[in-house]
């Protein structure tokens, strides 16, 4: 029975290993404080934050979420500990509600490994706060008990850890919220989270001037097993907190990322909408996207029903075993899902490799500890008991990982060759019958992302179109993923290469007269890369050298940016002058800052910022040490630009559990002509628009 706790209410803890899951509405950061017999946090050492997450017997996550799962083993605690508390917090200087009475209302569950739910809290009657006290597990008597606390703190974060007795709360507060924008910088970007009624949210996309009639849902789901409702019990496989203890299904389904949903926008169908032209009225009421002939509310379609598996075998996979509305949509969440039915999975497998470590330790200081230990044969047949224990919870781990690796691969083999284009990879045999499309996809490809634990099981990288942040292609000195360096020059050289093919792709997936690109090379260093953008003719104009072409490609698109921008809030989109290219425009920048003056790097870190939401996109080939004399001036350049690297390295983080991903960016294969034959078609196509 699950008691629904009021504040200041308590409940006893018959587990000792248990759950606490947040559910936000808007990513919060997750952390928790251990506290003494007086409630005190001794020291920093006493936080379980996103820059540290791990403590004995504790571990929060990694980033700012709207949805948490913290693992909790209380007799993994040290003997000192006699409270935990559950802190949550808004992260300061990333968007969002500043506090929490302009966010929706927080939502705590204690629960079992198999989900089961022990106790909840709805953390209510919170205003002017953006840091709350949201649980307290103590100890009493030798036994443990939550209770609901729900005290919140206008002064933030460090007023809270001011309160738990820490003297450094003001600068461990800092660390916090370093930790969560670096976190968040170097992000896949997440899918939103699932509307209330288990369907997914649906999030538009984002033309010249504004939202259109394009958007498709893109929740995760169990990717390896089909669409869980948010929040069903007992749907975890491996990827509970601690691996072995739950069945192979789908781990951690309905649990979602960093991005939320900016509203609640009912279900439409992509396949029967087009973006909104340029020209469309701007509205400062909400929009209604739903599709004119389907019912407002209608769920998708279910999703293709597996073939019949063999008794005791687990089921076969399906291409398209999601939810959506049509197979690329449907395609799409299977591929979240299965990226984030590995992370969970992951995370289970270094959680309980974890906890078995701690246990040997802890067992094997009882034995040094104890005098008696030392007679006879006690001591020595206590440390092998010990050890063939962490052997046995290790293996115990590593079946459940391997299981679950296993229906991951076979689901992956599938999947991969019905991708679309758009998703696939360069060497898919799906661009051999490449054609120009009519319409944007929903995503885009832009890699491969694999854990060590997962070799040689790959995740493509799927980002939402449009951009919603810039792409920066690390031209500078990156450690491979093999520890070895590779030479500066052909470094810069990989990365102009490995920017053309991303551009190639953005250029192949839009429509012919929906897409410009503009190169600036100040010292026509990448000539040679872009050779195939040149020679087809898909660029606006050629490539741009010199301080002066700098200085003229940057006034035009800013220029493009204030009119844009100043048509939609006036609501005047029809008066943008005659012949207005409305088409989404990138700017590729190579060798970055080589040929910009002061004004100019205020001008692209304009472009960076406001660009996205009216069409302006920034693809930049740079090594941050180039720009090292402006200082941290050009720090929230960098930060809002999805770092990529031209060979493989592990600097990406998942938004749930917050891994380091080994991205391997999509390369064409050697000899191969599939990237200047697309470019070809695009080409012909654009001449036709001409």
């Amino acid at each position: 029975m699950t008691a629904e706790l009021v504040r200041g209410q308590n409940h006893p803890l018959s587990q000792a290993r248990l759950e606490i899951r947040v559910s936000a509405g808007t990513p919060v950061v997750a952390a928790a404080t251990l506290g003494d017999e007086n409630g005190r946090a001794q020291s920093v050492e006493w936080v379980a934050h996103p820059g540290a997450p791990v403590l004995p017997g504790l571990e929060v996550s990694r980033q700012a979420a709207a949805n948490h799962r913290l693992a909790v083993d209380l007799d993994a605690m040290p003997a000192a500990v006699h409270r935990v508390n559950v802190l949550l917090a808004l992260p300061m200087g990333v968007g969002g509600p500043v506090s929490f009475g302009s966010a929706a209302v927080p939502f705590v569950a204690v629960t079992g490994l198999d989900g089961t739910e022990v106790a909840t809290y709805t953390i209510t009657s919170l205003d002017a706060e953006s840091a709350v006290v949201a649980l307290e597990l103590y100890r009493r008597q030798g036994a443990w008990k939550v209770r609901a606390v729900g005290q919140g703190y206008a002064g933030g974060l460090a007023e809270l850890l001011g309160d738990q007795g820490l003297p450094q709360a003001h600068q461990l507060a800092t660390t916090i919220n370093d930790a969560v924008v670096e976190g968040l910088a170097r992000s896949v970007p997440a899918p939103p989270p699932r509307t209330p009624e288990g369907d997914r949210s649906r999030q538009t996309a984002t033309s010249a001037l504004g939202p259109d009639q394009s958007g498709s849902p893109y929740g995760t789901q169990g990717g390896a097993t089909g669409p869980y409702p948010a929040g069903a019990p007992g749907t975890q496989g491996a990827g509970g907190p601690y691996a072995g203890t739950q069945g192979a299904g789908s781990p951690y389904s309905g649990s979602q990322g960093a991005a939320g949903c900016p509203d609640g926008t009912s279900p439409t169908d992509p396949s029967a909408t087009q973006p909104a032209s340029p020209a469309a009225p701007a509205s400062g009421g909400p929009i209604d996207y739903s599709h004119p002939r389907r019912q407002n509310g209608a769920p998708p379609p279910p999703p293709p029903t597996a073939p019949p598996a063999q008794p005791g075998q687990p089921a076969r996979p399906v291409a398209g075993d999601a939810t959506g509305w049509s197979m690329e949509e449907r395609l799409y969440n299977q591929v979240w899902g299965m990226f984030e039915d590995l992370a969970r999975s992951t995370a289970a497998y270094r959680s309980a490799v974890d906890f078995a470590d701690t246990r040997l330790e802890r067992e094997l200081d009882q034995v040094l500890s104890d005098p008696r230990s030392r007679i006879g044969g006690q001591g020595d047949a206590a440390r092998e008991a010990a050890q063939a224990k962490h052997v046995q919870l290790v293996d115990q781990a590593r079946e459940a990982l391997e299981r679950d690796l296993a229906q991951l691969t076979a689901e992956a083999d599938v999947v991969e060759p019905a991708l679309p284009v758009a998703y696939a990879r360069w060497d898919n045999p799906a661009w051999h019958a490449y054609r120009v499309p009519m319409e944007m996809p929903m995503a885009l490809r832009l890699g491969d992302l694999q854990l060590p634990e997962s070799d040689p099981l790959r995740i493509p990288m799927l980002v939402r179109l449009p951009l919603e942040r810039g792409l920066w292609i690390d031209s500078g000195r990156t450690a491979a993923s093999d520890g070895s360096f590779v030479d500066s020059h052909e470094l810069r050289h990989l990365a102009m290469e490995s920017a053309v093919a991303h551009t190639a792709r953005l250029l192949a997936v839009h429509p012919a007269d929906e897409f410009t690109v503009h190169v600036i090379d100040p010292a026509g260093s990448g000539a040679q890369a872009l050779a195939p953008l040149v020679r087809t003719g898909v660029l606006a104009t050629p490539p741009t050298a010199g301080a002066a072409g700098v200085a003229d490609v940057l006034a035009r698109l800013t220029q493009r940016v204030d009119l844009v921008q100043m048509a939609v809030r006036g609501g005047a989109a029809d008066s943008l002058p005659p012949g207005f290219d409305t088409s989404q425009q990138l700017l590729l920048v190579n060798d970055f800052p080589h040929g910009f003056d002061d004004r100019a790097v205020n001008q692209l870190r304009y472009l960076a910022d406001e660009g996205p939401a009216v069409g302006v996109h920034l693809m930049m080939v740079a090594d941050r040490e180039d720009s090292s004399a402006y200082g941290p001036l050009l720090d929230p350049l960098w930060r809002g630009l999805l770092r990529l690297t031209p060979v493989p390295e592990d600097h990406l983080a998942d938004p749930w559990v917050g891994h380091a991903w080994t991205y391997e960016p999509p390369l064409v294969p050697h000899g191969s002509q599939v990237l200047e034959q697309v470019l070809a078609q695009v080409a012909a196509a654009r001449a036709k628009y001409r």
